[in-house]
């Protein structure tokens, strides 16, 4: 773990930090010896979660919130309780989000609930921690949870889609302007996971499919990339390696003026498969 964040005594908060991606990083954050702060919504989860990292970073350097990441007070009062216990924040891990499945026609609350905790998560927690990040004139990481299903929006699940597209339009205006914010030593970074066994993937299922990595490997694959320098964490994971993932992004039906969403259209199945399998 060579990034300078990334070291003993400093101070990282995880929000959805109570199970999956999110509790993967705080336990590999603790072992480090990092002060963590995990929050969540769900306040049985987030207690279970405290009682194991205390086991490996001490109680005292361990502390729990319960925030609504889609309420800006919230992220706000999160912010104000960890300066207040831990003095600032190095990391800030933007990594709630929920996938409850949408329709495009569906009534509102369904979407906005999405949108707010999947996107607008990632922007509160952004906004309001960041000057403070700043300020403190140190090395310093944000590192945002998207998904592949806000680069090439499969159908199936246009809220979330939305959601998950908007996280990375807003995260590389985020590393734009921190590269070009004068004294500043925040990078940001986009957390792109493939096929993650986590409670919100796994439907049902009590035993990790053969295709899907665990939260663990993928925090280390983050953590690498990280150290690396990447700002796009481009995860593969057991069934899609990065040329399978490549060739998904690059079939670009802007460019080639195609129906939009042609990878899944009848017309297109045969050329797409072409693309796919040529070198």
């Amino acid at each position: 773990m060579s990034h300078p964040a990334i070291v003993k005594d400093n101070v990282a908060v995880i929000t959805g930090g109570a199970s999956g991606i999110g509790f993967a990083a705080a336990t590999a954050f603790a072992r480090i010896g990092m002060k963590l702060c995990i929050a969540d919504l769900d306040q049985v989860r987030l207690a279970e979660a405290a009682t194991k990292l205390s086991s490996v970073a001490g109680a005292a350097n361990v502390m729990t919130f319960t925030a609504d990441v889609s309420k800006a007070e919230s992220v706000t009062e999160l912010e104000g309780a960890v300066g207040e216990r831990f003095g600032g924040t190095d990391i800030l891990m933007n990594n709630a989000g929920i996938q409850p499945g949408s329709t495009l026609f569906a009534g509102p609350d369904n979407w906005q609930r999405i949108i707010g905790v999947n996107m607008w998560g990632v922007i509160n927690g952004s906004r309001i921690f960041a000057p403070g990040m700043i300020a403190r004139g140190k090395p310093g990481l944000i590192i945002n949870t998207g998904s592949k299903q806000g680069i090439t929006t499969p159908p199936g699940d246009p809220a979330y889609n939305v959601s998950k597209a908007g996280v990375k339009a807003f995260t590389e205006a985020l590393q734009h302007e921190l590269r070009n914010t004068k004294g500043c030593h925040i990078t940001a970074h986009l957390l792109i996971p493939g096929f993650v066994f986590t409670g919100l993937t796994a439907k049902g299922r009590t035993e990790k499919p053969a295709g899907a990595w665990t939260p663990e490997q993928t925090v280390d694959f983050m953590l690498a990339r990280i150290e690396a320098g990447d700002f796009y964490i481009l995860c593969p994971d057991n069934d899609v390696p990065r040329a399978l993932d490549e060739k998904r992004m690059l079939w670009a039906d802007i460019i080639e003026n195609r129906p939009p969403l042609s990878r899944w259209h009848s017309d297109y199945a045969d050329a797409f498969k072409t693309f796919v399998e040529g070198d």
